[in-house]
């Protein structure tokens, strides 16, 4: 059984199988689609198998965790969370010197986020890895709902739509990942700045917001910002 340090939770398994399916990806960027039009142009026809899919991933003995890892020595967890009750997505990053993982981002109902500006996100999928989850389109897609930018460069659905093209079978990538990056995350996207090297933006509901009591120690948010962006 796997275990991530500090975790709490049910039976942890790893869901990459998960990864070759073309339905997961809708079901996993679906809290990101959250209108009507986005629903039916990423599930189409697909809408039963895709929620069958969804209660599979829901179910309470087996908790799918995929693994991204960073160059840093990192790695982020992406956990379905599948308590009674409580179904979710935990965005996780842990490092083996600490004593337990950090949370960068939780999407459920009491949604706690953004966990990742739109440059962190493609570089932590962009950085190669020789374990856990590789494919630079699969994580991609695997953190794109812990995003929260409110400074989209022009060309994020570019980079964004060769990823649903490869690994799913939406009629309308493009149009999709415009969807996408409209709708982003749960929480209203937020501006970001670097200060001192520690990438911090204005969420109220983001650990990496040093103004929200619950934010996460100055330390770990700059040694976070060094690992999402490719540092050591």
């Amino acid at each position: 059984m796997l275990k991530i340090p500090g975790y709490e939770g049910g039976p942890l398994v790893r869901g990459d199988a998960y990864l070759d399916d073309p339905l997961f990806w809708p079901v996993h960027l679906g809290s990101c689609l959250r209108e009507e039009d986005a629903q039916r142009a990423a599930f189409g026809a697909d809408w039963d198998a895709a929620m069958e899919l969804y209660r599979t991933l829901s179910a309470e003995h087996e908790w799918p965790v995929f693994s991204v890892p960073l160059r840093s020595g990192h790695t982020i967890y992406v956990v379905y969370r599948n308590f009674v009750d409580e179904w979710g997505v935990d965005y996780l990053i842990h490092q083996p010197a600490w004593s337990e993982a950090e949370t960068l981002a939780v999407d459920d109902g009491h949604f706690m986020g953004p966990g990742m500006a739109w440059p962190e996100l493609l570089a932590a999928a962009r950085q190669s890895a020789s374990e856990g989850i590789g494919d630079a389109d699969a994580r991609l897609l695997l953190l794109f709902p812990t995003l929260g930018d409110v400074q989209l460069p022009d060309d994020a659905a570019a980079a964004l739509t060769p990823a649903l093209a490869a690994l799913t079978l939406i009629e309308e990538p493009a149009e999709v990942a415009r969807m996408l990056l409209e709708n982003q995350g749960q929480w209203a996207p937020a501006r970001w700045r670097s200060a001192g090297g520690v990438w911090i933006n204005d969420g109220g509901h983001s650990y990496r917001n040093p103004s929200n009591t619950f934010a996460l120690p100055e330390g770990r948010l700059l040694e976070i910002s060094r690992a999402l962006h490719g540092g050591s």
